[in-house]
């Protein structure tokens, strides 16, 4: 199909005035009517199959469409395919859409996929015997005098840009069949179309959310960030999920970081860094870790939440600047700390407003009685318990739940005992009855799933408390019905930030001034308080401590800790008998070993799972080492 060279300019021209509003998931870009009968027929019906919202180009051509209308489909599109055959070069259709999807590649990052079918990708590189031949054939058919030479150069260098990209050779595949899965399924995993879950009782979020998302629109045509700032409990996480599900298929690439002042940054970076460009990318330094964020998502359209923020760093080293990010990003930030939003000048602060007394109450009876209002009979006693909870989401969820179904005298109970909370007491208190509530061995794994488990798989986790005799098959599950813990994606434990904060006051207030009597220890300073001053005692059930600068202490300091059950250490060192740590340990996670095998007095006859990875190696230690362990159960690590 040839053009007059007097009707190509406009089309080629850049219609992006504003960010993108995407129509279209793929575009696929090819040459060549038997190609497409062939292999393309084949990559669009997968795709459909698959519910991807998929434009073919050389399909609609033949339907009339102008090569304009063309070009605005793929400025609507997140995703291009491009099938390079033999026969692509032969149409300048297929390098006019080239040269627009390159701008779009350039403007708003989208992503590009090539696909080298019965060509070698050097040729496309360097255009080089017929496929050269026909390109020059292509731009004499269709320009002439100078535009002739541009046309030339701008195809040449799209064609060697594209050519150096990530892709797919035909000839690594023995199937068309297997080589339309690969793509399709990396397709599917760059769009990534899976809502959170928020919660299943959505009370007087939707016209919040609304608020927000008006906001966001009056923004669209720069870098806009949105601070979504309250109290601990007040649905802060709830109305950033609702947010993230009702607008992230508009963006390129899309991460939602939940609880993110427990993480390091090296962790989260690369938590970032995986979720929008899903590849396992490892940082080494956190200053490392900005460059590749600066680098890996410039001119991208993304939309990033920072779920729980309480430290400027944590931005700085995720989104230092605006400047890093496409036209059109949205930036999410969830904060107790209004001062730490108040250090950005280009903002949108929202607060969270209290539920009100109805929306308390129907917030209330549907976790107490699965109905939106109280039962008849407990009216009352329900209403005085709302009252207590002044309008605070979290507080009438675990409450409820933790009523629910309970005896009329339960209810009686802990009517008296928030009547006895002071006010500035309040929130933990309230919380804290759901936890009183539990029998000890859910107690038990409520503490050790907030100091150790958090982010570990569900299943992994259960057979670990398992060997500590604590039946977590049950109480894990028990745990989640309460809302105290919750099972998020890739079926890995969670908990809201308030109520780790809870579990983890309720261990320090075990024995406030002296720490080796505490069943948990957790707290840095605590801890090699603990160690160096040798301190401990056998109320010590589990341990964990992070170490950045190599920490080295003494094996005797563990003797005392008789029943230490589950132990986690980072880049530490342990000087003198190994024979002094527990035999009831169950787990231990130990990065940064400083062994090249395991110590043979080190006792571990009773341990179920085990990460070891040495000092000097990003390899776990070989299994062999373990073959001398009686009765010995790998535990698949998380």
């Amino acid at each position: 199909m040839e053009f007059a060279s007097s009707s190509l300019s406009s089309s080629s021209s850049s219609f992006l005035t504003s960010e993108p509003h995407f129509i279209h998931d793929v575009f696929i870009n090819f040459g060549g009517e038997e190609i497409g009968r062939r292999f393309v027929s084949h990559l669009h019906s997968v795709l459909l199959q698959a519910q991807v919202k998929t434009f073919i180009s050389q399909e609609n051509l033949h339907d009339g469409m102008k090569l304009e209308e063309h070009m605005r489909a793929i400025g609507h599109t997140k995703i291009t395919i491009i099938v390079f055959s033999k026969s692509y070069t032969e149409s300048a259709c297929c390098l006019l859409e080239l040269e627009k999807i390159i701008e779009c590649h350039e403007t708003f990052g989208q992503i590009v996929l090539p696909v080298f079918y019965e060509i070698d990708p050097l040729d496309v590189r360097h255009q080089k015997d017929d496929f050269g031949k026909a390109l020059e054939d292509t731009a004499y058919r269709t320009y002439s005098g100078e535009q002739l030479q541009h046309a030339r150069s701008r195809w040449s260098s799209a064609l060697n840009r594209v050519a150096g990209m990530t892709g797919w050779d035909d000839r690594d595949f023995r199937y068309d069949a297997e080589l339309v899965e690969r793509i399709v399924s990396r397709v599917n995993t760059l769009l990534d179309y899976k809502d959170l879950f928020i919660t299943e009782y959505p009370v007087g979020l939707e016209s919040r959310v609304e608020d927000v998302i008006k906001c966001i629109e009056n923004q669209s045509t720069k870098v806009c960030m949105i601070g979504i700032w309250g109290m601990g409990g007040s649905g802060k996480t709830t109305i950033a999920k609702a947010i993230y599900n009702r607008i992230y298929r508009e963006f390129i690439g899309k991460s939602f970081i939940e609880n993110i002042r427990y993480e390091g940054y090296v962790a989260l970076q690369e938590n970032l860094l995986s979720d929008v460009l899903k590849s396992n990318l490892k940082v080494k330094t956190d200053g490392r870790g900005r460059t590749m964020i600066e680098n890996g998502f410039s001119r991208k359209k993304l939309l990033i939440v920072l779920d729980d923020v309480n430290h400027i760093g944590q931005f700085e080293n995720l989104c230092g600047s605006l400047e890093w990010f496409g036209q059109g990003t949205v930036i999410i930030i969830t904060t107790r700390d209004i001062s730490l939003l108040n250090q950005f000048s280009d903002n949108y602060v929202y607060k969270m407003d209290l539920l009100n007394e109805n929306e308390s109450l129907e917030l209330f009876s549907w976790h107490a009685f699965r109905e939106a209002k109280p039962r008849k009979e407990r009216s009352e006693l329900a209403r005085n318990v709302v009252v207590y909870c002044e309008g605070l989401p979290l507080a009438l969820q675990f409450l409820g739940s933790c009523l629910c179904d309970r005896r009329i005298e339960v209810w009686e109970s802990v009517l008296l005992k928030l009547q006895r909370i002071p006010p500035n007491e309040q929130l933990l208190n309230v919380l804290k009855i759901s936890f009183d509530n539990l029998r000890d061995t859910e107690k038990d794994i409520f503490l050790d799933v907030c100091c150790f488990f958090i982010g570990k798989e569900k299943d992994y986790v259960t057979e670990i408390l398992n060997g500590c005799g604590l039946h977590a098959d049950i109480g894990i599950t028990v745990l989640i019905e309460r809302g105290l813990i919750k099972v998020e994606r890739n079926n890995k434990l969670q908990m809201c930030s308030l109520l780790q904060d809870m579990g983890r006051e309720i261990t320090c207030q075990e024995c406030p001034e002296k720490p080796g009597k505490r069943s948990r220890l957790w707290m840095q300073g605590d801890v090699k308080y603990v160690l160096k001053e040798n301190t401990g005692t056998e109320a010590i059930l589990s341990l964990k401590l992070d170490s950045s600068i190599r920490d080295c202490f003494e094996a005797h300091a563990f003797k005392e800790m008789q029943r230490l059950r589950l132990l986690q250490l980072d880049h530490v060192q342990l000087s003198g008998d190994c024979e002094h740590i527990s035999k009831q340990l169950r787990w231990i996670c130990w990065r940064g070993f400083p062994y090249k095998c395991i110590p043979k007095n080190f006792h571990l006859e009773n341990v179920i799972a085990m990460d070891l990875k040495h000092k000097s190696s990003s390899t776990r230690l070989e299994t062999t080492t373990l073959e001398t362990i009686p009765d010995f159960r790998a535990v698949k690590i998380p």
